[in-house]
Protein backbone atom coordinates (compact mmCIF):
# COMPACT_ATOMS: atom_id res chain seq x y z
CA UNK A 1 0.00 0.00 0.00
CA UNK A 2 2.91 2.47 0.53
CA UNK A 3 4.40 2.11 -2.64
CA UNK A 4 1.14 2.44 -4.33
CA UNK A 5 0.54 5.96 -2.77
CA UNK A 6 3.98 6.66 -3.49
CA UNK A 7 3.26 5.43 -7.02
CA UNK A 8 0.16 7.39 -6.78
CA UNK A 9 1.53 10.76 -5.60
CA UNK A 10 4.15 10.75 -8.20
CA UNK A 11 1.50 10.23 -10.73
CA UNK A 12 -1.18 12.96 -9.40
CA UNK A 13 1.59 15.90 -9.53
CA UNK A 14 -1.33 18.73 -10.33
CA UNK A 15 -0.92 20.76 -13.22
CA UNK A 16 -3.49 22.62 -15.55
CA UNK A 17 -7.10 21.21 -14.74
CA UNK A 18 -7.40 19.39 -18.33
CA UNK A 19 -3.81 17.71 -17.69
CA UNK A 20 -4.87 16.74 -14.30
CA UNK A 21 -7.93 15.19 -15.26
CA UNK A 22 -5.90 12.81 -17.42
CA UNK A 23 -3.13 11.87 -15.07
CA UNK A 24 -6.33 11.03 -12.22
CA UNK A 25 -7.47 8.29 -14.73
CA UNK A 26 -4.19 7.47 -15.88
CA UNK A 27 -3.08 6.55 -12.18
CA UNK A 28 -6.62 4.60 -11.60
CA UNK A 29 -5.41 2.35 -14.18
CA UNK A 30 -2.01 1.97 -13.03
CA UNK A 31 -2.07 2.19 -9.72
CA UNK A 32 -5.44 0.56 -8.22
CA UNK A 33 -5.87 -3.41 -8.42
CA UNK A 34 -8.34 -4.49 -11.13
CA UNK A 35 -8.84 -1.24 -12.87
CA UNK A 36 -9.03 -1.59 -16.30
CA UNK A 37 -9.97 1.56 -17.75
CA UNK A 38 -11.62 5.00 -15.83
CA UNK A 39 -13.19 8.12 -16.85
CA UNK A 40 -14.42 11.04 -14.53
CA UNK A 41 -17.78 12.37 -14.77
CA UNK A 42 -18.57 15.73 -14.14
CA UNK A 43 -22.35 17.04 -12.78
CA UNK A 44 -22.37 20.68 -13.98
CA UNK A 45 -24.66 23.46 -11.98
CA UNK A 46 -27.04 22.92 -14.40
CA UNK A 47 -27.40 18.96 -14.06
CA UNK A 48 -25.61 18.44 -17.45
CA UNK A 49 -23.15 15.10 -17.04
CA UNK A 50 -20.22 15.43 -18.64
CA UNK A 51 -17.14 12.74 -18.93
CA UNK A 52 -13.69 13.54 -19.36
CA UNK A 53 -10.20 11.90 -19.56
CA UNK A 54 -11.32 8.43 -20.20
CA UNK A 55 -8.42 6.04 -20.84
CA UNK A 56 -10.48 4.41 -23.42
CA UNK A 57 -12.70 5.80 -26.46
CA UNK A 58 -15.13 3.22 -25.51
CA UNK A 59 -16.40 4.59 -22.20
CA UNK A 60 -17.44 7.50 -23.90
CA UNK A 61 -20.32 5.61 -24.91
CA UNK A 62 -20.84 3.23 -21.99
CA UNK A 63 -20.74 6.79 -20.24
CA UNK A 64 -23.30 8.26 -21.84
CA UNK A 65 -25.52 5.09 -21.44
CA UNK A 66 -25.60 5.73 -17.69
CA UNK A 67 -26.26 9.40 -18.06
CA UNK A 68 -29.22 8.44 -20.86
CA UNK A 69 -30.55 5.76 -18.66
CA UNK A 70 -30.08 7.63 -15.15
CA UNK A 71 -28.75 4.58 -14.03
CA UNK A 72 -25.33 2.78 -13.46
CA UNK A 73 -22.03 3.45 -10.62
CA UNK A 74 -21.01 5.99 -12.78
CA UNK A 75 -24.27 7.68 -12.70
CA UNK A 76 -24.93 7.05 -8.91
CA UNK A 77 -21.73 8.53 -7.76
CA UNK A 78 -21.76 12.01 -9.77
CA UNK A 79 -25.40 12.50 -8.82
CA UNK A 80 -26.27 10.53 -5.24
CA UNK A 81 -23.92 9.05 -3.33
CA UNK A 82 -20.18 9.26 -2.53
CA UNK A 83 -19.10 5.66 -3.19
CA UNK A 84 -20.70 2.72 -5.36
CA UNK A 85 -19.23 -0.43 -6.50
CA UNK A 86 -20.73 -3.10 -8.52
CA UNK A 87 -18.27 -5.85 -8.43
CA UNK A 88 -20.80 -8.49 -10.40
CA UNK A 89 -22.76 -6.05 -12.72
CA UNK A 90 -24.30 -8.26 -14.85
CA UNK A 91 -25.95 -9.50 -12.02
CA UNK A 92 -26.74 -6.34 -10.42
CA UNK A 93 -30.22 -5.55 -9.58
CA UNK A 94 -29.83 -1.93 -9.16
CA UNK A 95 -28.47 -1.61 -12.78
CA UNK A 96 -31.18 -4.29 -14.66
CA UNK A 97 -30.84 -1.57 -17.93
CA UNK A 98 -27.38 -0.94 -17.54
CA UNK A 99 -26.00 -3.91 -16.87
CA UNK A 100 -26.47 -5.16 -21.24
CA UNK A 101 -24.61 -2.46 -22.16
CA UNK A 102 -21.83 -2.46 -20.02
CA UNK A 103 -21.77 -6.18 -20.83
CA UNK A 104 -21.41 -5.68 -24.12
CA UNK A 105 -18.43 -3.47 -23.82
CA UNK A 106 -16.89 -6.40 -22.12
CA UNK A 107 -17.14 -4.47 -18.51
CA UNK A 108 -18.16 -7.12 -15.70
CA UNK A 109 -17.37 -4.92 -12.58
CA UNK A 110 -17.80 -0.85 -12.20
CA UNK A 111 -16.90 1.46 -9.20
CA UNK A 112 -17.70 5.18 -9.04
CA UNK A 113 -15.46 7.38 -6.54
CA UNK A 114 -16.79 10.81 -5.58
CA UNK A 115 -13.47 13.68 -5.90
CA UNK A 116 -15.39 16.49 -5.38
CA UNK A 117 -18.65 18.19 -4.28
CA UNK A 118 -18.96 21.63 -4.70
CA UNK A 119 -22.24 24.29 -5.34
CA UNK A 120 -20.98 24.24 -9.11
CA UNK A 121 -20.61 21.12 -9.80
CA UNK A 122 -20.24 17.27 -8.38
CA UNK A 123 -17.28 14.96 -10.10
CA UNK A 124 -16.93 11.57 -9.69
CA UNK A 125 -14.06 8.91 -10.90
CA UNK A 126 -15.22 6.16 -13.13
CA UNK A 127 -13.29 2.53 -12.63
CA UNK A 128 -14.16 -0.43 -14.81
CA UNK A 129 -12.42 -4.07 -14.85
CA UNK A 130 -12.96 -6.80 -17.14
CA UNK A 131 -12.99 -9.35 -14.24
CA UNK A 132 -15.92 -9.90 -12.44
CA UNK A 133 -15.78 -9.57 -8.24
CA UNK A 134 -13.46 -6.38 -8.73
CA UNK A 135 -14.12 -3.84 -6.44
CA UNK A 136 -15.40 -6.05 -3.70
CA UNK A 137 -13.93 -3.80 -1.27
CA UNK A 138 -12.76 -0.56 -2.08
CA UNK A 139 -10.47 -0.52 0.72
CA UNK A 140 -8.25 1.83 1.86
CA UNK A 141 -5.76 2.05 -0.72
CA UNK A 142 -8.74 3.83 -3.06
CA UNK A 143 -9.88 6.11 -0.42
CA UNK A 144 -6.16 7.22 0.00
CA UNK A 145 -6.11 7.23 -4.14
CA UNK A 146 -9.59 9.77 -3.97
CA UNK A 147 -8.20 12.07 -1.30
CA UNK A 148 -4.87 12.31 -3.45
CA UNK A 149 -6.58 12.51 -6.24
CA UNK A 150 -9.10 15.83 -4.97
CA UNK A 151 -6.20 17.60 -3.33
CA UNK A 152 -4.54 17.33 -7.07
CA UNK A 153 -7.85 18.91 -8.95
CA UNK A 154 -8.42 21.16 -6.04
CA UNK A 155 -4.64 22.77 -6.71
CA UNK A 156 -5.59 22.81 -9.89
CA UNK A 157 -8.85 24.53 -10.20
CA UNK A 158 -7.44 26.97 -7.99
CA UNK A 159 -4.30 27.62 -11.14
CA UNK A 160 -7.34 27.12 -13.85
CA UNK A 161 -9.20 29.94 -11.82
CA UNK A 162 -5.89 32.20 -11.60
CA UNK A 163 -5.19 32.16 -15.06
CA UNK A 164 -8.87 32.94 -15.77
CA UNK A 165 -8.58 36.11 -13.40
CA UNK A 166 -4.98 36.90 -15.18
CA UNK A 167 -6.33 36.87 -18.77
CA UNK A 168 -9.56 38.60 -18.18
CA UNK A 169 -7.37 41.45 -16.45
CA UNK A 170 -5.53 41.99 -19.46
CA UNK A 171 -8.61 41.71 -21.76
CA UNK A 172 -9.63 44.19 -19.47
CA UNK A 173 -6.86 46.41 -19.65
CA UNK A 174 -6.26 46.41 -23.61
CA UNK A 175 -10.05 47.51 -23.84
CA UNK A 176 -9.43 50.40 -21.43
CA UNK A 177 -6.73 51.33 -24.06
CA UNK A 178 -8.55 51.42 -27.05
CA UNK A 179 -11.66 53.56 -25.19
CA UNK A 180 -8.47 55.90 -24.24
CA UNK A 181 -7.22 56.22 -27.75
CA UNK A 182 -10.86 56.34 -29.06
CA UNK A 183 -12.22 58.72 -26.81
CA UNK A 184 -9.30 60.71 -25.50
CA UNK A 185 -10.42 59.62 -22.32
CA UNK A 186 -7.74 58.67 -19.15
CA UNK A 187 -7.42 55.25 -17.48
CA UNK A 188 -10.00 56.16 -15.23
CA UNK A 189 -12.62 57.38 -16.98
CA UNK A 190 -12.11 54.79 -19.78
CA UNK A 191 -12.44 52.27 -17.04
CA UNK A 192 -15.47 53.80 -15.98
CA UNK A 193 -17.30 53.75 -19.19
CA UNK A 194 -16.59 50.01 -19.69
CA UNK A 195 -18.40 49.27 -16.38
CA UNK A 196 -21.12 51.47 -17.35
CA UNK A 197 -21.95 49.42 -20.01
CA UNK A 198 -21.49 46.39 -18.71
CA UNK A 199 -24.36 47.79 -16.12
CA UNK A 200 -26.06 49.03 -18.93
CA UNK A 201 -26.57 45.93 -20.52
CA UNK A 202 -25.82 43.11 -18.18
CA UNK A 203 -23.63 41.77 -18.91
CA UNK A 204 -19.85 40.94 -17.36
CA UNK A 205 -17.53 43.37 -17.89
CA UNK A 206 -14.90 40.76 -19.76
CA UNK A 207 -17.53 40.56 -22.64
CA UNK A 208 -17.72 43.75 -23.11
CA UNK A 209 -13.92 44.05 -22.86
CA UNK A 210 -13.85 40.75 -25.99
CA UNK A 211 -16.90 42.66 -27.77
CA UNK A 212 -14.81 46.04 -27.85
CA UNK A 213 -11.66 44.32 -29.17
CA UNK A 214 -13.11 41.91 -31.51
CA UNK A 215 -14.62 44.84 -33.40
CA UNK A 216 -11.58 47.05 -32.87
Amino acid sequence: MLEASRRASEALEPGDLDRTLERITAAAVEVLPDVDSASITVKHADGRLETFAPTDDVLCEVDAAQYDLQEGPCYEAATETVHVAAPHLADDDRFPRYAPVAARAGIRAQAGIRLFDTHGSNGALNLYSRREGAFEDLGTLEQLFAHQSAMALGYARQISQLEEAIETRSLIGRAVGVVMERYGLDEARAFAFLTRLSSTEEVKLRVVAERLLAET
